[in-house]
């Protein structure tokens, strides 16, 4: 099976990242031909830092290599490196119904929360699909926030197919329920574009401040608590055996169990969890020319397959 999938470097990687797709992206590389790719692109809708930009792609990459990216079993790579995708979703834009992108609740939303209303915003949906269908992807694993935007891409695969002929795989969407959306501090879903993140390898005083903001009812420390819906609690159940969780939801039930306690425990498991992630990364970091090498490997052999597709693409559509 083909996967593929891709994350903005739009920032420090946060708990929501690793725990909404990260973590699957590792999974998935035993038995599957995964396409992992650093999306450049779709940072410039946000980020307008040169430095920041270079500096977010390494930090990316350091991330995934740590937690067990391995480049032998998958194809990891910078977006940018692979321009052929661009092309491709020009071709694209032209059958793409603004109807349909007017209705993409994503866009909406960043709008909402103060991001700019640009064209690229926009059209995300659009380079999306080129993202995935330049790699005859056969499954591409979304959060349900980006499930709307999948559909858009197996919309346009059909539109282009009936048009043109049989020319892309249309893909299927594969969401795991539980870890699908991961809260933020403010129990909105965990997003950089929201300012409600907690960093994956954030040190324990800063994990101090982000936990610190996590919002929590007004119930007393002597008060029961109901731990369904409570953040502190998702939080930790995500790194947490189930022994532990189990202790967790008891402490808070019979009461005498504050939110300054468990916020405790939280920022303890997460030293605890990617610990070991940590000291792998500090050793690549000290070795950026090995990253820099296993990114251009990985957009050599994703060119391969997206000047394939694109060749076809052209085929069909009368430019070549």
């Amino acid at each position: 099976m083909r996967y593929l999938s891709g994350i903005q470097p739009s920032g420090t990687v946060h708990l929501g990242n690793y725990f909404g797709a990260m973590r699957r992206h590792i999974e998935r590389q035993e038995g599957n031909e995964c396409f992992y790719f650093i999306a450049d692109y779709h940072a410039l809708t946000t980020i307008r830092d040169p430095q920041e930009m270079r500096k977010n792609v390494v930090d990316v990459a350091l991330d995934y290599l740590a937690i067990g990216l391995d480049p032998k079993k998958a194809v990891v790579f910078r977006q940018s490196d692979v321009p052929q995708v661009v092309e491709l979703a020009w071709v694209l834009s032209t059958i793409a119904p603004m109807g349909l992108l007017s209705r993409c609740h994503s866009f909406k939303d960043k709008v909402a929360k103060n991001v700019e209303a640009s064209l690229g915003l926009f059209a995300y949906p659009v380079l999306m699909a080129a993202d995935i269908l330049i790699y005859d992807s056969e499954r591409v694993p979304v959060g349900k926030d980006q499930k709307q935007h999948l559909e858009v891409t197996r919309d346009i695969a059909q539109t282009f197919n009936r048009i043109y002929g049989e020319t892309f795989v249309v893909p299927e969407e594969e969401i795991e329920e539980a870890t699908a959306v991961v809260p933020g501090v403010d129990g909105q879903k965990m997003s950089k574009s929201y300012s409600n993140t907690i960093e994956m390898f954030a040190s324990e005083k800063q994990l101090k401040k982000s936990t610190g903001r996590i919002v929590t009812d007004s119930k007393a420390v002597e008060e029961q608590k109901d731990p369904a819906g409570n953040t502190v609690y998702e939080l930790y159940s995500l790194m947490a055996n189930p022994a532990e969780r189990a202790e967790m939801e008891r402490r808070f039930r019979e009461g005498g169990y504050g939110y300054g306690d468990a916020k405790a425990a939280l920022r303890k498991k997460i030293l605890e969890y990617f610990g070991p992630y940590r000291e792998t990364r500090e050793l690549l970091a000290k070795d950026p020319d090995k990253v820099f090498d296993i990114l251009k490997d990985g957009a050599k052999r994703a060119r391969l397959v997206a000047e394939k597709t694109l060749r076809r693409v052209y085929e069909r559509v009368g430019l070549r």
